[in-house]
């Protein structure tokens, strides 16, 4: 057997910088950006990626604070759930499967939701199915984060970034620290910020049907190029 066929599968906390499943997962957290931009700006003030700040959402919809609705959160909180659910029993009926295999069948799966998400927006408009783009995206971003938590890749959720904003300031050279993946943490915050403006510029120019399809080629270019040697 030769080294690089006897050679173990690096885990999620050995996996480098320039691993394919490291860049995979930068590029899906720019459509988490593009994704949230829709959803925020274009469907009353709701998150379907990032779930800390529809809990705070709903606190503030509770506390009557104008433009902010209830019950578009509770229905992204419930979908996404859903979807992380959902990416635990993926898990564990590919537990014998390649980690290429397993992660391809959610993006694609992934990629499937956010499709149902772009063909609604076309034909129905975004601002007149918010409810029903709330559940699939959610449900979409559920599964997606169900699956990088499995993969256990350090420093990208793909959907927030306050751990990763915190590693960067508390492991710096300032704070005593040895500035442990400093370029993995900032290229994250980068691709999120490259996701979010080009997703709100095509929303806020009534386009957020053509954000969901940009945000759906990327996850299923993902998929289909994925592969690691």
């Amino acid at each position: 057997m030769s080294t690089a066929q006897s050679r173990p599968v690096p885990t999620g906390a050995e996996i480098g910088d320039g691993h394919p499943l490291t860049v995979s997962l930068l590029v899906l957290t720019l459509v988490s950006g593009v994704v949230d931009a829709v959803s925020y700006l274009g469907l009353g003030h709701v998150f379907t990626a990032n779930m800390t700040g529809n809990v705070v959402v709903v606190g503030f919809a509770i506390a009557g604070a104008p433009g902010f609705s209830a019950a578009g959160s509770l229905t992204s909180l419930g979908a996404f759930l859903v979807g992380s659910a959902w990416a635990g029993r993926l898990a564990i009926r590919h537990r014998h499967s390649s980690r290429p295999r397993w992660f391809r069948t959610a993006l694609l799966l992934e990629a499937s939701l956010q499709a149902l998400a772009t063909v609604i927006g076309f034909v129905a408009g975004v601002r007149h199915t918010q409810l029903g783009l709330i559940a699939v995206l959610g449900l979409s971003m559920g599964l997606r984060n169900g699956t990088v938590r499995k993969l256990a890749v350090r420093d990208i959720s793909t959907t927030v970034l306050t751990m990763t904003l915190t590693g960067i300031a508390a492991d710096s050279s300032l704070a005593g620290g040895a500035n442990t993946r400093l370029r993995r943490r900032v290229l994250t915050v980068v691709a999120m910020i490259a996701g979010a403006a080009p997703g709100a510029v095509l929303v806020l120019h009534d386009h957020g049907a053509w954000a969901l399809l940009l945000a759906t080629t990327l996850v299923a270019l993902v998929a289909l190029v994925y592969r690691e040697r």
